[in-house]
């Protein structure tokens, strides 16, 4: 095999930032730099990638539950592993499912705090009139689900999971859009993706009041200081990635020993990142095109050497291409290919191996119809009704190029559940039979919302496509 050497290697990241180079110049305007791509897009693209990941790791984990190596799936995820020194006080022992959803998930929920505050300061929740849509979506999403599912449980066990129908999974809905291809207007995207961001804070707190139990108060305390004092850095635009992730396991620990479930430390710490830049896009050019220079042909050049000075350019360029990000963005940027493509697949195989079958569910089977319905039928009602009388009052614009029929389809989507909804039937039973009977509920739910709301958007959209 044939090494690259290192004048090698230099060659290509001096041809790389030209390509850089060439790439931010075209895309100024009266030499102001516009936004290199719009992140909600980005974000749009990575979800919809990663849904066809976590359909298929969720087929598997059914078909492993279901199958005659069943016993295996269920002694790989109640295996309990140690973490610290088991001979003293300093160590904690949980089974492996647990370390997946108190201790992967709060980097989940730690990432959807990131999209929440990058949506509410710099993005399509920045202003009331933006944000009014979403919020009335998430509203009915929320509230009519819950109601549907009281009602039919009404005086029989399992009332507990009246939180479980009210999550809509943003992966797999993206994911669906994304069958449709082009001729999704890229409103109904956007609007899709806020309302889900917002019903993922309704979710946060729901969680987080009704979800916790025996909490020790004086943890919680300690952790808010912690909190406070980060919170009052990101003000001061003072930031350590080393400092802020030792803090944050901090957090995480006294949240997991104080009763409130430690994924919404995941959400606070969030909050804690700053979200300014320390190189603005003008400065960042001209540093580029001053340090660029260093790179003209010099005749008397080694032919595979850099000079000290494009050696020191290149120092230099890379360090205003680290501070061109925001702490925010760059660790959002960073992470979230993490999250949609490891910890939220390692999730669902952990958790969506429901035994397809009501054998022994006898007292319970009522729970996975109700789950089911509320589910299907209550985020269609609610987050179109909640829709129509916020664009009725003129509180709320329907977007550009988006129908009403194409807004009752996405409503449907608002159905498919899965990943919050596990998440959330763990925390609301520690009955092994509810829990399987929920999760039941989920699954065919989540067919039967994603299947109705792709067959209403495929008939309401036409057969050309839109150039958003």
């Amino acid at each position: 095999m044939k090494y690259i050497q290192d004048d090698d290697f230099n060659a290509f990241r001096t041809a790389s930032l030209f390509v850089k180079l060439i790439y931010i110049c075209s895309i100024t305007e009266n030499k102001q730099m516009k936004p290199i791509k719009n992140p909600i897009l980005r974000f749009i693209n990575l979800e919809t990638t990663s849904s066809i990941i976590l359909l298929v790791v969720s087929i598997i984990a059914i078909i492993w539950a279901n199958s005659s190596y069943g016993y295996v799936y269920e002694a790989l995820w109640n295996h309990k592993f140690t973490i610290g020194f088991a001979d003293t006080d300093f160590y904690l022992v949980k089974p492996l499912i647990l370390w997946i959803n108190d201790g992967l998930m709060a980097i989940f929920f730690f990432v959807i705090g990131l999209e929440v505050k990058r949506e509410v300061l710099a993005g399509e929740l920045t202003t009331l009139r933006k944000a009014s849509l979403p919020i009335f979506a998430a509203i009915g999403g929320m509230v009519f689900p819950v109601l549907i599912f009281l009602v039919l449980n009404e005086g029989k066990i399992g009332a507990d999971g009246w939180g479980i129908p009210m999550a809509t999974d943003i992966a797999f809905t993206l994911g669906i859009l994304k069958l449709l291809g082009n001729r999704v207007p890229l409103g109904l995207k956007i609007f899709l993706t806020a309302f889900a961001i917002v019903d993922d804070i309704g979710a946060v707190l729901v969680i987080a009041i009704f979800y916790s139990a025996n909490i020790q108060w004086d943890l919680i305390v300690y952790a808010m200081l912690i909190f406070s004092v980060l919170a009052i850095l990101s003000f001061k635009e003072i930031y350590s990635k080393y400092f802020y992730f030792i803090m944050g396991f901090v957090v995480w620990l006294l949240f997991l020993k104080s009763g409130i479930h430690p994924t919404i430390a995941g959400i606070l710490m969030a909050f804690t990142i700053p979200i300014q830049r320390k190189v603005n896009l003008k400065e960042y050019l001209i540093v580029l095109t001053s340090q660029l220079n260093f790179f003209k042909e010099d005749k008397n050049q080694v032919e595979k050497l850099l000079n000290k000075k494009q050696l020191e350019a290149i120092d230099i360029i890379e360090n205003s291409t680290e501070n061109i990000q925001s702490p925010l963005q760059n660790i959002e940027h960073s992470m979230h290919g993490w999250v949609s493509y490891i910890i939220m697949p390692i999730f669902a195989l952990a958790n969506a191996g429901v035994i397809l079958s009501f054998e022994g569910l006898e007292n319970t089977s009522h729970v996975t119809i109700n789950i089911a319905l509320a589910l299907v039928f209550g985020n269609a009602i609610g987050i179109m009704l909640m829709s129509y009388i916020g664009i009725k009052l003129k509180l709320a614009v329907l977007p550009k190029k988006v129908n009403y029929l194409q807004l009752l389809g996405v409503s449907c989507l608002g159905g498919l559940g899965f990943t919050m909804s596990l998440f959330i039937s763990n925390l609301a039973f520690t009955d092994q039979s509810l829990i399987a009977a929920s999760k039941m509920g989920i699954i065919i739910g989540s067919i039967i919302a994603g299947t109705l709301g792709y067959a209403i958007l495929r008939f309401s959209l036409n057969g050309k496509e839109i150039k958003n």
